[in-house]
């Protein structure tokens, strides 16, 4: 149950270790919109330098783990992750620093990484808990999590402070119990034959929700 720099394969996207040289320049020049950075510790960013230097000490980071989503057929850029709080004694991990650019928004791509993720973290590392947190006003990232499956567990209040603000956090699971069922769900959206001409999707991943 080590957690180690992997590359995961996807039909839309590969996720792989951060390379800050060869990663940066891209993720820098998709990110330029400061409302993409609006609920994440760090960012935005005005220079490139000062990413790229932010990203050379998340390379080396072993906690959080940082990943680059790559588009599979550009071969570029398009968002990062992290495994974080790794507690493999009670194969806890969450995911988070997610930083979607604005092409893989809203796209089977983007499910497909947290996917990849989430299968990576249930069937290869074994843990029994999967976390996701966000800010309690963060509502994109709070429907996003029920969406993928994971269940709501209640507000973390005064929880941490972010740029000098006070947040609220609301955490989320998924269980190694549960990961059958969502594996399921998962791959069943995923398939190419939920998708019409267009690329819209015929099926809802978590219906309730209406949500594509």
């Amino acid at each position: 149950m080590k957690n180690e720099r992997v590359a995961l394969e996807g039909r839309h996207v590969r996720i792989v270790p951060l390379d800050a040289a060869s990663h940066a320049a891209g993720l820098y020049n998709g990110s330029k919109d400061p409302s993409l950075w609006r609920y994440l510790f760090n960012g935005p960013y005005t220079d490139e330098a000062e990413f790229r230097a932010w990203l050379d000490g998340r390379e080396k980071s072993e906690d959080p783990l940082f990943f680059t989503i790559l588009d599979r057929t550009a071969d570029t850029p398009a968002g990062y992750c992290s495994l974080m709080r790794i507690e493999p004694a009670h194969r806890v991990i969450e995911v988070g620093n997610i930083l979607y650019l604005p092409q893989l928004q809203r796209t089977a791509a983007a499910t497909e990484a947290m996917y990849l993720v989430a299968r990576y973290v249930f069937e290869d590392l074994g843990y029994r808990r999967y976390e996701w947190k966000c800010d309690s006003n963060n509502s994109p990232s709070r429907r996003a999590a029920l969406r993928l499956g994971f269940t709501f567990e209640g507000i973390f209040r005064q929880h941490m402070i972010v740029k000098g603000k006070n947040r609220d956090t609301a955490w989320f699971s998924m269980l190694d119990t549960e990961w059958e069922d969502r594996k399921r769900a998962f791959e069943t959206w995923l398939d190419p034959a939920n998708f019409d001409a267009e690329g819209k999707q015929k099926s809802a991943l978590n219906p309730a929700l209406a949500l594509s």
